[in-house]
This record gives structure tokens, sequence and C-alpha cells, in this order.
């Protein structure tokens, strides 16, 4: 077994929570991370020999999370989640492509000590930046992309923030925009 391993879990009183593991090799590390999904997570590493332990301690860690009642939340029960960002030109600028890539990085660590969800793809339409994250909770989602905007320095002005579930991607609902407005459109 090899990648990541992503489950959740509602408890009790219905919140979410999460727990994933995966193999740095970098560091030759098998690194868990858990929490309350919206909250930042704890993190655990523990040095292993090499990716065989590794996968040894992953496939030991679903084992686990599937006893405890975790389990992957299919696609089709999560939601798209779009941070778009206004653009002053139709196709972007070679500054509009570092804010991509600054607000991709951005919110692909902020989301997941979060529990979430994953950033997906971005791509650039008329005078917008269009950055899509699957995520499991889209309310908890959303002001995590607000928060993260914000402390990254990412153009909260021009911040507008859809949702629509997975299997209905043309169906998005604005949930937040800094500017007045309606409607949200890719």
């Amino acid at each position: 077994m090899s990648g990541i391993v992503r489950v959740y879990k509602r408890d009790d009183d219905g919140a979410l929570h999460f727990r994933e593991a995966w193999f740095d090799e970098e560091y030759s590390q098998f690194v868990m991370n858990f929490g309350a999904v919206g909250h930042q997570s704890k993190t655990e590493e523990t040095d292993v020999a090499d990716a065989a332990a590794a996968d040894g301690l992953l496939d030991a860690f679903a084992a686990q999370c599937a006893e405890d009642g975790y389990a992957e939340v299919p696609n089709e029960e999560q939601s798209w989640v779009v941070a778009q960002f206004a653009l002053k030109t139709k196709d972007g600028t070679d500054r509009d492509r570092r804010l991509e890539q600054k607000a991709k990085d951005a919110l692909v660590s902020h989301l997941a000590w979060r529990g979430l969800g994953t950033v997906e793809r971005s791509e650039f339409t008329d005078y917008k930046l269009s950055i899509f994250c699957l995520c499991p909770d889209v309310n908890k989602a959303v002001s995590a992309i607000k928060v993260c905007a914000r402390n990254e320095d990412l153009d909260f002005t021009k911040l507008s923030i859809g949702a629509a579930p997975y299997s209905q991607p043309d169906h998005y609902k604005l949930k937040h925009s800094a500017k007045p407005a309606s409607s949200f459109s890719l």
C-alpha cells in the first residue's frame, strides 16, 4: 500500500473527525495526522527503516481505522468548493500565475491540516482564476478558505467562493463574495 490513507467518522454529537497517514520519503517517517475536521490537527511522526516498513504501518493504520469506525468519504458525498479570484485580464498575467501557485500551495496545506479536503485543480477563465477543492464539509471549508486567503495575502478583496454537490458541478451556489454579488459562475 502506498500513498495516503484518509478516513472520517462522525462522533455521537455529529461532529466529523478525520485520520490520515502517509510515508514521508524525504525524512523516512511514517506520519499520522488526526483531529476534528475544521481545526488544526495533531501530528505524530515515527522513523521507519524503508518504504516496505512504512507500507506495513500504513496497512495496520488502515485496519485500525476501519475497526474504529472510520471510512473514506466517497466523492459523491463530498462537495466542490471553488475559491475564485477576479482578475484584471481575460486570460491572466504572470502575476496571476504566481497568485495561482501561491494560492494552491496555501490551500493545499491549510485544508489538509484541518481535514477539510484536497485541491484538485485550477483554471483561468474569462477574468477569473478558479481553484477547485473537494471537501467533506462545505461550511467549514468556506470558513477555512477565507481565513487562508487573509492570512496568506491572497487578494481577499477579489475572492468569491462557490460550492456545489460533487454530482452537480453545474449548480454552484455563492457562499462568499468580497464584493456585492448574488450568484456564482465559473
